[in-house]
C-alpha cells in the first residue's frame, strides 16, 4: 500500500485497508454464525463502525423505508444509513448482538486469515473502508459519501480517493 502524509502532523501514515467484493465474499464463505454475517455486511454494505453495530437497536431499523438510524455516533452526532440490499431479515433480527466488539474484531481477523486473501492489515474497520471505496468506484459523490460515513470534515472522506485513484488513472490513459 502506499503511504501518505497528513499536513496537520507531517507524519508518514498507511493508506487504509480495503476489500473487494470478491475478497468480502471469501471472507463470508466460511461465517457461519448469523450474528457474524450480520454484522460484516452492516460494516461492509453500509458503512457502519464497530460501535455503531455493537450499539445498534432493533427500533434503530425502518425496515420500510430501508434505512437505518444511526443515535449519538462518533462526536455525539445522528446519521441515517441504508439497509443493505439483499441484507436477509434474519439476520437483521439478530440485533442487538449478542456479542461486543473485541469478539467481532477478532472473529474477523480470523475469517480473513482462513480466507486466504492476502490482506495482514485487514481489520474490522477495513470494511467500513470498503464500503467508501465501493461508493467512489459507483460514482456516488464526494459529499454524499461523507454524508453517508458521517465525516464532519470532507477531507477526510477524500482519503479514498488516494485508496483507489481508478477515475484519475483512466483519465490519465485516456488523455495521453
Amino acid at each position: 500500500m502506499s503511504d501518505y502524509y497528513t499536513k496537520s502532523e507531517n507524519k508518514k501514515r498507511k493508506l487504509p485497508a480495503y476489500l473487494s467484493l470478491d475478497e468480502f465474499s471469501k471472507v463470508m464463505k466460511n461465517v457461519k454464525k448469523k450474528h457474524h454475517r450480520a454484522a460484516f455486511n452492516l460494516a461492509f454494505f453500509s458503512g457502519l463502525r464497530l460501535s455503531e453495530i455493537t450499539k445498534l437497536q432493533k427500533e434503530n431499523i425502518d425496515f420500510n423505508g430501508k434505512r437505518i438510524f444511526i443515535k449519538d455516533s462518533k462526536g455525539g452526532k445522528d446519521r441515517v444509513v441504508p439497509i443493505p440490499k439483499g441484507m436477509k431479515s434474519e439476520y437483521l433480527n439478530c440485533i442487538p448482538l449478542s456479542c461486543g466488539g473485541r469478539t467481532l474484531e477478532a472473529t474477523f481477523k480470523r475469517y480473513v486469515k482462513k480466507s486466504g486473501i492476502s490482506k495482514p492489515d485487514a481489520h474490522f474497520h477495513s470494511l467500513r473502508h470498503s464500503f467508501a471505496v465501493r461508493c467512489m468506484e459507483r460514482g456516488i459523490p464526494l459529499n454524499q459519501i461523507q454524508v453517508l460515513l458521517g465525516h464532519e470534515n470532507i477531507a477526510t472522506t477524500g482519503i479514498y480517493l488516494k485508496i483507489n485513484p481508478k477515475d484519475a488513472l483512466d483519465n490519465y490513459d485516456k488523455l495521453f
